[in-house]
């Protein structure tokens, strides 16, 4: 009967170490930093992938994002949740687009808004979840 172990993934990871990187003893070295894949073949940065989805290379190096991006499109959902919340594309400075939250009011959240990493993974939905850098000039709202 073959049981998993989460042990054997990482070993059979080899030195990509996927997602997480371990630290000398065994632990995650940052709980709450934002860590990405980079292709060694041609540079892409990518989210969660296991292949480069531009060369299809699967020697991919993982790296730890800066944390400040750009929303690249933002909704408001209303369905499965008691009150309106905000689905949004950050488009990271490194390069990559991650699906996540943005703090403060759904309608607020505006395409060009600048956002900053407040948690890597949300306990409840486990996304990552965005702050408003500085407040938008906007003339005509």
């Amino acid at each position: 009967m073959y049981h998993f172990s989460g042990s054997v993934a990482q070993q059979a990871a080899g030195s990509t170490r996927l997602l997480e990187p371990q630290g000398p003893e065994g632990r995650s070295t940052d709980q709450e930093a934002m860590l990405f894949q980079r292709c060694t073949w041609c540079g892409t940065a990518m989210y969660h992938r296991l292949l480069c989805p531009v060369c299809q290379g699967s020697d991919l190096r993982t790296e730890r994002s800066a944390g400040f991006g750009t929303v690249r499109h933002s909704t408001v959902l209303h369905r499965n949740t008691p009150a309106a919340r905000n689905v949004s594309l950050i488009e990271m400075a490194e390069g990559f687009v991650v699906r996540g939250r943005v703090m403060g009011p759904p309608i607020g959240i505006h395409s060009g808004d600048r956002v900053r990493l407040s948690t890597a993974k949300d306990p409840v939905r486990g996304e990552p979840v965005f702050q408003l850098v500085d407040e938008p000039l906007r003339a005509w709202t």
